[in-house]
């Protein structure tokens, strides 16, 4: 039987050390929500991915969907031959996605991808080129995602210069000692002294800023925003 520890020693010589392990603990199999190990110890899964088997490990109905997909096809590329579970999956998307106004769906490989074809959507849509995110949050492994995410250990720490026109405000924790007000303050001081309102194209919050667990991003362009004045008056929102 495989040993969790010559495992390690494999990895250790195959893998870079750059893509970190949390556990020394190598999976077998799973089920719902739990896991066993390569020498048969049980583990309730609390980390499911990093917070994206929303299902459970081997849903009956997953299994059932990627065994009918596989009678069919393995990967076509949609931009290059587009298919129609894509369109309907993006539809069904579309109808949850709240407001009034018409919606779209693009599918993307990673987190740290979505992002970075935020900033670009931001950017290209908006004219602007300055993103404002948050101290604490985290975005991804990409540069873009580095640039954007608030902490130079472990993620920053010699990979620099960073992406340009990525400005850092402290996100209003009360736990931490950080009001909504702080931040307010810090907004408008970082308009008088590092760049112009007129330049933000969006601004990134991570849903677990202060943390570092679950890249989940939202790039809001700064149209449309609700900036208190007299910075609501500067972004021209």
């Amino acid at each position: 039987m495989t040993s969790n520890a010559e495992l390690h020693e494999r990895r250790q010589q195959a893998v870079p050390r750059g893509v970190t392990n949390s556990l020394t603990v190598y999976a077998e199999r799973a089920s719902n929500a739990e896991i066993w190990d390569v020498e048969g110890r049980r583990y309730i899964d609390f980390a499911s991915g990093i917070s994206v088997l929303n299902t459970g490990h081997l849903h009956p109905k997953v299994q059932a969907a990627i065994a009918a997909q596989l009678e069919k096809f393995t990967h076509t590329c949609f931009q290059v031959t587009p298919y129609e579970s894509y369109i309907a999956l993006a539809e069904q998307l579309n109808a949850l996605a709240p407001g009034a106004t018409p919606k779209k769906t693009i599918f993307l490989t990673t987190g740290a991808e979505a992002v970075e074809n935020a900033i670009k959507i931001a950017r290209f849509h908006t004219k602007r080129s300055a993103i404002i995110a948050f101290a604490g949050g985290f975005h991804g492994r990409t540069l873009a995602c580095i640039s954007l995410t608030g902490k130079v250990q472990p993620y920053k720490a010699g990979f620099g210069p960073m992406l340009p026109e990525i400005y850092h405000l402290p996100f209003p924790i009360p736990y931490h000692g950080i009001t909504v007000e702080d931040s307010l303050a810090a907004l408008e001081q970082l308009f008088k002294a590092d760049v112009d309102p007129a330049r933000v194209a969006a601004v990134a919050t991570a849903k677990t800023a202060a943390s570092t667990q679950v890249p989940m991003t939202r790039v809001r362009p700064t149209p449309g925003c609700t900036w208190p004045s007299p910075t609501r008056r500067a972004l021209r929102c």
